[in-house]
């Protein structure tokens, strides 16, 4: 029997991970069942945008949200829609779709933990059993493994990085196989960045690691060619992306990086990002400790949540075990430190840290394995420190799992009653919209709407995207940069139906949609409000012309800014006066001259002393300055051309659009940088022409 163990071993040990991750993945699955009624769905609406670049995919349009819309870098994870678009395409249709994810995630984190059980064949090969039910023991990771979203399949994929890399660890003197692991470890990290791009900091650790077991065998040129071999394709599939996203949006950034990253925050300066920043990574710290591993009430109880990280730290006190706790530990801190740019890390049941946990349990694992490995030496006293690192091992699982158990109870239940939600709301009004046969939706989260209903959609937030309009940055800047990329769409194009959550947008449903039905949901742990609230949308108060309501007759335009526009603004070179100014801001009002018809623009506040600047093209024959405005009380601003007083724009308080003027000079150089300066009050600039008097008929106003 001991003689045939390693053979036995080496099937048993795949098979008591494959049934430790189907035991946890029926409980979650089980009770999501039980709070849907037998269907399927998911926790999270994010899962269902994967679900909505999947079915894209699998109908012939790769990186597209919304069939028709265009290339969008909307969705972080490149790799994993592909993955679900393969169970599309075998008939995992609708709803059914979770299934897939499902098989996908139970498949994903059983290679997880053979993989990682390699990591323990210092400490025998008993010791990685202890891993399986160590990662699946925390609730709240087993929520995001089987949620749907690309947590496992990342951790599947990590996988595929991690036994290549070990093998040159533990063959380091062998040329070819280091080139041949080298080589394999490079292609599935340019894999695992195509998954999440946090891995960046998975990859470069990986490759330090290699090349440091290289050097010492094979000299300094191996090493740095071990280095080159596994970080090289990770580097160019970031690189391969960012320039995807420039040519086909106009940005380097993926949307989800700008809608969601602090660093790319219009209004803050360094020392509040900075803040932010900061805040976000004790919050990832402490959400963990202090909660999801052990709720800790201060002055009431332990802070029992500390163990795991503790125990985590005893793989270092070995000689076996401290090089790989190096490499592990790395890849913890450093995944901590870049999720904590995420502004929705807070978010979500923390999912965006569950990786870093995951790696911060087979650690605890490999600590517990340590702590019980029987003592080489036959000494009394080292059969004693056995004994008693036996009881201290069992001690910390006892604690653990007796502050745990109401964790993982609180998780089972959140999993299902989020799952009901989802379905409860967003698929039920995905399916109103589809019985209204509308033709285009605007959604405010790109998710289980669109999918359920299976209707050509525009996501304000940006995650979507349509061609290469820049929703995502818009949507930082505020919602009348949002309107005003609505205002660029064709008419024919624009969405004739609205799918919104009424607080989270202000005023838009009032201005431009007339409610026709709310869908409900009872018991809400997940959904963005109690009410999904469907409009038909009314989009005549935007601009039909793009012309000043006070151009005089045989004036044309040689130029026209529309602030808050991101393009125009984009294309004229506009700066707005940095930090926290230049804000947003957008008015519904009458046309000058007119008591019923009204009109939209957005505009910046600038405040008293500041000044907006653009680079706008000059009348040959001079000409006038025409600035959209409206005033609550008397303003003024100084104009100037490349630092030359012009003039000042006055403004008087009224019900309607205003548009003040002054008089250009005709020796303007052709392109000119214009300076308004507000010198009485705080000015709003929401378009500004340049015109010239042609002396031909007026075109129509």
């Amino acid at each position: 029997m001991l003689e045939n163990w390693p053979a036995i071993d080496g099937v048993l040990y795949p098979v008591f991970a494959s049934a430790t991750v189907l035991y946890a993945a029926t409980v979650f699955y089980g009770y999501m069942h039980v709070q849907t009624r037998g269907g399927w769905s998911a926790p999270l609406d994010d899962v269902f945008i994967h679900f909505d670049y999947a079915r894209a995919a699998a109908r012939g349009f790769p990186f597209q949200w919304s069939e028709g819309n265009g290339f969008s870098s909307g969705n972080t994870s490149l790799l994993y829609p592909f993955t679900l678009s393969l169970g599309y395409l075998l008939g995992f249709r609708s709803l059914d779709l979770m299934a897939w994810a499902a098989f996908v995630a139970c498949v994903s984190t059983t290679f997880f933990l053979v993989a990682a059980g390699r990591l323990t064949e210092p400490l025998g090969r008993a010791a990685k059993y202890l891993l399986p039910p160590a990662v699946l023991s925390l609730g709240a990771l087993d929520w995001s493994l089987f949620s749907g979203m690309e947590n496992a399949f990342h951790l599947g994929v990590w996988a595929l990085v991690l036994l290549p890399v070990l093998s040159i660890a533990r063959a380091p003197d062998d040329p070819s196989a280091v080139r041949r692991s080298g080589l394999l470890a490079g292609l599935a990290g340019a894999l695992l960045y195509a998954t999440r791009p946090e891995s960046v900091v998975c990859i470069a650790t990986f490759a330090l690691y290699a090349a440091l077991a290289v050097r010492r065998h094979l000299g300094l040129r191996a090493a740095l060619a071990t280095l080159l071999r596994v970080g090289v394709p990770g580097a160019i599939a970031a690189a391969a992306q960012a320039v995807a996203n420039r040519v086909f949006t106009g940005e380097w950034a993926a949307a989800g990086a700008i809608v969601k990253l602090v660093v790319n925050h219009p209004y803050m300066n360094g020392e509040q990002k900075l803040d932010e920043y900061l805040s976000h990574l004790k919050y990832a710290v402490l959400r963990n400790t202090q909660h999801h591993f052990a709720d800790w009430i201060p002055g009431q109880n332990l802070p029992w949540g500390w163990l795991v990280p503790l125990v985590a730290l005893i793989p270092f006190f070995s000689r076996k075990t401290r090089a790989i706790a190096a490499l592990l530990w790395a890849q913890v801190a450093g995944w901590l430190v870049l999720v904590a740019l995420n502004g929705q890390v807070r978010w979500q049941n923390e999912r965006y840290t569950m990786s870093a946990v995951a790696w911060l349990l087979v650690l605890a694992a490999m600590g517990l394995g340590l702590l019980v490995m029987p003592a080489i030496e036959a000494t009394r006293r080292a059969r004693g420190l056995f004994v008693l690192r036996v009881l201290v091992a069992c001690g910390v699982v006892v604690v653990y799992g007796l502050n745990q158990a109401p964790n993982m109870r609180d998780q089972i239940w959140f999993f299902g009653r989020a799952s009901r939600n989802i379905r409860d709301q967003h698929v039920v009004a995905g399916k109103v919209l589809a019985e209204r046969r509308a033709k285009r939706v605007l959604v405010g989260d790109a998710g289980a709407l669109i999918y359920a209903s299976d209707l050509p959609g525009i996501d304000l937030i940006g995650l979507g995207g349509y061609h290469d309009l820049p929703f995502a940055r818009a949507g930082v800047n505020g919602l009348g940069a949002q309107i005003e990329l609505l205002e660029r769409i064709p008419p024919q194009d624009r969405p004739d139906y609205m799918a919104l959550y009424p607080t989270w947008w202000g005023d838009l449903p009032a201005l431009f949609g007339r409610r026709l039905v709310g869908v409900p949901v009872v018991g809400n742990v997940i959904c963005g409000g109690a009410e999904k609230v469907i409009y038909r949308a009314d989009w005549s108060a935007l601009d039909r012309s793009g012309w000043p309501r006070t151009r005089r007759d045989g004036e044309r335009i040689v130029d026209e800014l529309d602030v808050a526009d991101l393009v125009s603004e984009k294309a004229h070179g506009y700066n707005f006066p940095r930090p926290g100014m230049g804000y947003v801001v957008h008015r519904v009002l009458p046309e000058p001259g007119q008591k019923v018809r009204e009109l939209f623009d957005a505009g910046r506040i600038v405040p008293h002393g500041q000044a907006e600047l653009a680079k706008l093209a000059a009348p040959k024959r001079g000409g006038r300055l025409v600035v959209r405005t409206v005033a609550g009380r008397q303003i003024a601003a100084e104009v100037r051309a490349d630092g030359r007083l012009l003039g000042k724009l006055e403004a008087r308080p009224g019900p309607t659009w205003t548009e003040p003027s002054i008089e250009l000079p005709a020796d303007l150089p052709p392109h000119f940088q214009l300076s308004i300066t507000p010198v009485e009050g705080e000015w709003i600039t929401y378009h500004v022409w340049v015109l010239e008097s042609d002396g031909g008929p007026s075109a129509g106003r």
